[in-house]
């Protein structure tokens, strides 16, 4: 069992990383044509657009909520892997250099997440358990390995 400031800060980075996603959506949403535009000069489809909106809109509201976090955050993973390759090739570039490794990051973050789950303060876990609070046995160490 984790100590409830290990759970808090799971879902502090559950939400942290959701409100990232929603913004974008919301800019690719608000910003259309631009959005359009920008994928269309990197050779991308535009109308991939309304799929990515998706993509990271439905993916942060399972991640925030924690409900089937893993498979969204794997999903997610996917996205910023495909965005830094995609988007961010000219590594020369101080500034695309900074984005490629931010996508990267993010993706790996999204991974440990995967990996790891969404913690205790979840919907997952409510549905599995009954309860947002597990029962602690006498037998869990304070901090997991």
């Amino acid at each position: 069992m984790r100590l409830p400031v290990q759970e808090a800060a799971a879902l502090l980075g559950r939400v942290l990383i959701a409100t990232l996603f929603l913004h974008e959506a919301w800019a690719k949403l608000t910003g259309y044509s631009a959005a359009v535009a920008y994928a269309e000069a990197f050779g991308v489809p535009g109308a991939l657009i309304p799929i990515a909106i998706a993509v990271e809109t439905g993916g942060a509201l399972l991640i925030l909520l924690g409900y089937h976090a893993r498979a969204a955050a794997l999903l997610l993973a996917g996205f910023c892997m495909a965005t830094a390759i995609l988007f961010h090739t000219k590594l020369g570039n101080r500034n695309e250099l900074l984005h490629f490794e931010k996508d990267l990051a993010i993706a790996g973050g999204l991974l440990v997440l995967f990996a790891r789950g969404a913690g205790a303060w979840a919907l997952d876990t409510w549905a599995k358990s009954g309860s947002l609070i597990p029962a602690r046995r006498s037998n869990d160490a304070a901090l997991p390995g």
